[in-house]
Parts: structure tokens; sequence; C-alpha cells
């Protein structure tokens, strides 16, 4: 794993600001280029009013003053939350942005009272899945709006359980 470059700052940022939205364009153009059979299948929507105060947050990664990664956490339910729109710039992968991001959203995540964090992903993101597995993520089967897709992987963490042990599936409990 490779070393920071500069100050990495996670900031709270509007879903519809310029930087969210370049951010987001650029997490789509990879979806695209991984799963080019079936791009309405990468584009999970993601509203504003989801990552508002009180019911979820979007997130930026900063190194020095440039946005380097995003990724929002909302509310789906009482005690449930689900990470979305997860993206580190490729040049800077591998220095540990994402894990920080990730970290952060969980901790988003536990001030909106959730005690299981989901999340979908893509059998074609090894790097992302490695993330999520390490993190204390365990794959589980489809939930809410989504599908079971061959294009899909879905995974959960117990908030519970100490922050970085493995997570625990609700139905192990």
């Amino acid at each position: 794993m490779g070393e920071r470059g500069g100050d990495l700052r996670i900031c709270r940022e509007s879903l519809e600001s310029p930087v969210a939205q370049d951010l987001i364009a650029r997490l789509n153009a990879e979806l695209n280029e991984r799963y080019p059979e079936d791009d309405t299948a990468n584009h999970f929507r993601l509203d504003g009013h989801e990552v508002a105060p009180g019911r979820g947050s979007f997130l930026v990664a900063y190194e020095e003053a440039v946005p380097i990664g995003c990724g929002a956490v909302r509310r789906i339910e009482a005690g449930v939350a689900e990470v979305k729109r997860m993206y580190v710039a490729p040049a800077v992968r591998g220095r540990g942005v994402g894990r920080a991001l990730l970290t952060a959203l969980e901790a988003e995540a536990r001030q909106l009272g959730a005690t299981r964090l989901l999340l979908e992903t893509g059998p074609r993101q090894p790097e992302a899945i490695a993330l999520y597995e390490h993190a204390g993520f365990v794959r589980i089967p489809a939930f809410g709006e989504y599908e079971d897709h061959p294009l899909s992987v879905f995974m959960e963490k117990n908030l519970q359980a100490l922050p970085n042990s493995p997570g625990r599936r609700a139905d192990q409990d």
C-alpha cells in the first residue's frame, strides 16, 4: 500500500455541487468501461434529499485542494444505512483514500442511528470488494430497490461490532 502524497481532508459536500457532479461523472464513466454491456445497471440513483442533514451525507476527499474521491451514505430505514457512489480517482488508489472515506461514511451512518450498513458493488471491481471485506463487510442477498443481478454484489456490515473487527450478518446473531 502506497503513502498518501499530501494532507487528506474529508468534507461534507452538496450532491449538487460541481465537485460532486464531476466525481460522480468520473465514477459513471469508469462503471461504463467495466460494465459496457449493461450501463443502466451501473447508475443507481441518489437524490439530494437522501443525503440531506439528518438523512445522510455526501463526502468528498481532498488531497491538498484537489478532489480525489467521494462517497455517500443514506438512511434507508430505522437502524439501516447504505453506502452509495463510492469512488477514488485511479491515480491515488492504493494510498488509503478509500479506507479513509469508508471510515468517515461508517461514522456518518452511526450518527444517523444505523447499526447495519449495506452496499451494492460489482464483481468487476475486485479492489472495492477487497476494501469492503477488509473493513468487515460480508456478502448478503439483494436488498431494497435492487434486484438480484449477476453484475451486482451485495454486502453488509454490523456497525455494533468493534470498529476494526469483522462484521457479522444480522442472521448470525
